[in-house]
């Protein structure tokens, strides 16, 4: 499960219903409306509100240097000539911010996946976080100019505990030419690897 705390069992209900009417319909909406829904802050100018705790419960501010904008340019630049190759571009480039942002938010040892034991610690992170901070990072790629075959969309969910999955969240990008969307999904991974990029729809169909 995605995202799990220490809390009753009725507030993991709870926590399912909400995840659960954020993938209602499969809405792909304006990203900033994930923020206020799930108890993030959205990204102003090169400052991003990095979730951490479970579900958003800390939130530490990191501001992206002009020498790191200038490397995720050129992270950019080399997935330039295709969507495809855009998205291969985009995994590397949240490996790398997640590894920028380990040491100033103490999240350079965050377990993926399944991980109920680190509820509430510092540093670690649920869906819900990874999400949120996958979003952010990619907004202030979108606000540079970076993303040339991509728009950022707001996170999905998927899974209510009936119908057999636990509740998880991801990061969406909208391909520009087709309007296929896919999945970012760094929740899978340790903090530091590349997240497990998949069309949208594949994503919806699989198992946490």
């Amino acid at each position: 499960m995605c995202q799990a705390s220490k809390r009753t069992g009725g507030l993991l209900a709870v926590a399912a219903m909400l995840l659960l009417a954020g993938c209602a319909g499969q809405s792909l909406g304006r990203a900033g409306s994930w923020y206020g829904a799930h108890n993030g802050v959205a990204p102003k100018g090169d400052r991003i509100y990095v979730c951490h705790a479970f579900g958003c419960a800390r939130k530490t501010p990191f501001d992206f240097s002009g020498r790191q904008l200038a490397v995720m340019k050129r992270m950019f630049a080399a997935g330039k000539a295709s969507p495809e190759a855009e998205r291969k571009a985009v995994a590397r480039v949240i490996a790398w911010s997640e590894q920028q942002i380990g040491p100033v938010v103490g999240s350079s040892k965050d377990v993926g996946g399944y991980d109920l034991h680190n509820s509430g610690v510092p540093g670690q992170m649920d869906c819900i976080d990874e999400a949120t901070n996958t979003t952010s990072v990619l907004l202030v790629a979108a606000a540079h100019g970076y993303l040339r075959h991509h728009t950022v969309a707001s996170p999905v969910a998927r899974g209510f505990f009936l119908d057999g999955r636990y509740p998880h969240a991801t990061a969406v990008l909208r391909e520009s030419g087709s309007g296929k969307a896919f999945s970012i999904d760094s929740w899978p991974k340790d903090n530091g690897e590349p997240p497990v990029v998949m069309p949208l729809d594949a994503w919806f169909e699989s198992r946490s």
